[in-house]
């Protein structure tokens, strides 16, 4: 089932609720001045533009966008790129909804709260379900397939799920379900997450999609709302319980990558995001995003084509060339070197510097023989000439940055590097 193949009478009396108010500790310091949905993903992308691109491509015109912590710079590429898809004349809306404490003094205690707080934006658009996404995971899904499922069987809810590793399950929803995908039990972020049948390694985990019958769903957030002992949350409270006395089902995840294997990141951690990036500078990368079948949407700023400039031979020549690598347009490689990287828009690379194996956010400068090897670098911070990142860990923490335990070092927005420290190098 591709985006050209919706059934517009499936989906057009549903609501997709995305939840994209993650504070995004774990990310830290990419998550400092900005939302975890909103921290740029494969150079030209945000990683919340995954569930907005699955929204539409499944054919839901119809979205509630739920935001919270330091929201600007996500409110602000939902207005430069997102709005043009949707014609509220039909009746399509993309709604970005901060907190506005209408029920109550807090802002959101939980995912649950999250939701009932907005339920005046859900009953005024009166649909039949309602899915809940999360706006922090890289994949590609038809969620038409998932409201499908959810009819025919008849559930009040059902839960987008997949294998997972016994060692990553504890950092999930985990489930257990009979032959007919009924879940049978719900635990949130376990210790000892229980195995699939026959896979003693593997669990089957929350997805953090939940497709609710829109009445239904809102009666169990009154109900969780009135409950002083809950956190009001979906994974801790409202699903270990609804699976004892209602219709609970799993619904497997189908991948529209179009890869031998079904791709799905949870990029929470430095590493994870890190490595969720390099996947895409294989030369036969993991995560498909040529697919124009299934495109990812996003907003692009209106830059030019990147560029490569001068040619000269040779291991130490002055050449701009990139290898194995993504290059975002407005991008310079000016006499520069940049190899299995992500070359984020307007980002300059000078002579003689060398960018191995990182990520370089929009507008970074990279000076002339300076040298970065397995880095993340935020927006607009200079390096300067002959500095070396991510070669020398003491280096790194001396100078106060912050190291990955896989030895990703990240440079944080705003970072002023000290230019004495690099004299020396300078050639």
């Amino acid at each position: 089932m591709r985006s050209r193949d919706v059934d517009q009478a499936r989906v057009k009396d549903v609501v997709a609720v995305v939840l994209a108010g993650g504070k995004g500790a774990r990310l830290d310091p990419l998550t400092r001045d900005r939302a975890k949905p909103a921290v740029p993903f494969g150079g030209n992308y945000r990683i919340i533009d995954f569930a907005l691109s699955n929204c539409v491509n499944s054919g839901l015109r119809r979205l509630l966008l739920l935001t919270q912590y330091k929201a600007s710079s996500l409110d602000r590429h939902i207005n430069l790129g997102w709005h043009r898809f949707f014609c509220r004349e039909l009746g399509e809306f993309l709604d970005v909804l901060p907190p506005q404490q209408r029920i109550d003094e807090n802002w959101y205690l939980g995912t649950a709260d999250a939701v009932y707080q907005n339920v005046y934006s859900l009953e005024m658009a009166s649909p039949r379900l309602v899915i809940v996404l999360a706006g922090d995971h890289i994949y590609k899904m038809n969620y038409q397939a998932l409201i499908q499922a959810h009819d025919a069987s008849g559930a009040d809810v059902t839960i987008g799920a997949l294998p997972v590793s016994r060692e990553t399950a504890t950092e999930f929803g985990t489930m257990e379900t009979d032959a007919s995908h009924r879940v049978r039990s719900f635990h949130e972020k376990v210790t000892d997450p229980p195995a699939l049948p026959g896979h003693p390694t593997m669990c089957l985990a929350s997805m953090g999609i939940y497709c609710f019958s829109a009445k239904f769903l809102l009666a169990q957030l009154k109900r969780d709302a009135a409950d002083r002992g809950s956190r009001h949350d979906f994974g801790h409270d409202i699903l270990p319980m609804l699976v004892q006395s209602h219709g609970v089902f799993a619904f497997p995840f189908r991948d529209e990558n179009r890869k031998q294997h079904a791709y799905w990141r949870d990029v929470g951690t430095i590493d994870a995001y890190y490595e969720a990036n390099m996947d895409l500078v294989e030369v036969d990368p993991l995560l498909n995003l040529y697919d124009e079948q299934w495109p990812i949407r996003t907003h692009f700023p209106t830059y030019p084509p990147p560029k490569f400039v001068f040619a000269a031979e040779g291991h130490e020549a002055r050449r701009g060339e990139a290898t194995d690598s993504l290059v975002c347009p407005g991008a310079i490689l000016s006499g520069g070197r940049a190899t299995r990287s992500i070359i984020g828009p307007g980002v300059r690379v000078n002579s003689f510097a060398r960018v191995e194996e990182s990520i370089l956010f929009e507008g970074v400068d990279v000076g002339r023989h300076a040298q970065v090897r397995r880095a993340i670098i935020d927006k607009g911070v200079c390096v300067p000439t002959g500095m070396r990142i991510g070669l020398d860990m003491e280096e790194d923490i001396a100078r106060g940055l912050t190291i990955s335990p896989a030895g990703v070092t990240v440079v944080p927005k705003g970072f002023l590097f000290q230019r004495c420290d690099v004299a020396a190098s300078i050639g």
